[in-house]
């Protein structure tokens, strides 16, 4: 995969949390409760996972490394596959799920994600994309970071709509840079099914499982799904 321009980040970015605040904007205190493609959570539990991503955002990008990058915007999602612990993962779904029922009414968690989306996509837009920054004890550039932001975004956007039928999905510029991010981790295959970007998305993250037919024509590389959890 070529190096990611700042500028095709950025938009990503803005774009992918713009139109998950148009979502949220458009649910009603039912909605929030309803399932999710994430096992165990309901939509509201998403938000507050995909609310914590931002905060983690703000202090990322006040936190400058002092050494070089260590990852880029896909070896950090094969660094996530190489350490992924089930322990931890369902530690984390409980107390999301805790956090998320906290809330004294689903508006109030709304509020809280459309208040720091703003936030992340101010500071996204004016941040230089060579800027070195830290988090989860590693180092990257910010325009790496910025796509990595958009991308889980962008999956938990399309882990919301499962029972939400019309509401509205990712914007293209998210979709597309998705997709490319999955198509570096996958890398060579003997034949690439006939996928549509949502399905591929979906595929390669577990939400939707691989036929036999698909297993076979993609090879080797199927022991790594999911590409991104």
């Amino acid at each position: 995969m070529d190096k990611l321009h700042h500028r095709v980040a950025q938009v990503a970015v803005v774009d992918a949390y713009a139109e998950l605040s148009r979502l949220v904007s458009s649910l009603g205190g039912a909605d929030f409760l309803r399932p999710s493609r994430c096992a165990g959570w309901a939509v509201g539990d998403v938000l507050y996972h995909v609310l914590l991503d931002a905060q983690r955002a703000l202090v990322t990008f006040a936190t400058p490394a002092k050494r070089a990058p260590t990852i880029d915007h896909v070896s950090y999602w094969r660094n996530w596959q190489t350490n992924r612990n089930d322990l931890a993962a369902a530690a984390h779904g409980r107390f999301v799920r805790i956090a998320a029922a906290a809330y004294p009414e689903p508006g109030a968690l709304a509020h809280q994600w459309l208040d720091t989306a703003r936030a992340v996509a101010h500071v996204a837009s004016g941040i230089p994309g060579s800027d070195v920054v830290a988090t989860q004890s590693h180092a990257l550039t910010v325009t790496d970071f910025l796509s990595t932001l958009a991308v889980e975004a962008t999956v938990h956007h399309l882990d919301m709509l499962l029972e939400l039928p019309g509401a509205p999905g990712p914007r293209p510029g998210a979709i597309e840079l998705t997709v490319d991010v999955l198509d570096a981790l996958l890398g060579p295959v003997k034949e690439r099914p006939a996928w549509d970007d949502m399905t591929w998305i979906l595929k390669a993250t577990g939400r939707l499982p691989l036929t036999p037919a698909e297993e076979r024509g993609l090879g080797p590389p199927v022991s790594r799904f999911p590409l991104i959890g």
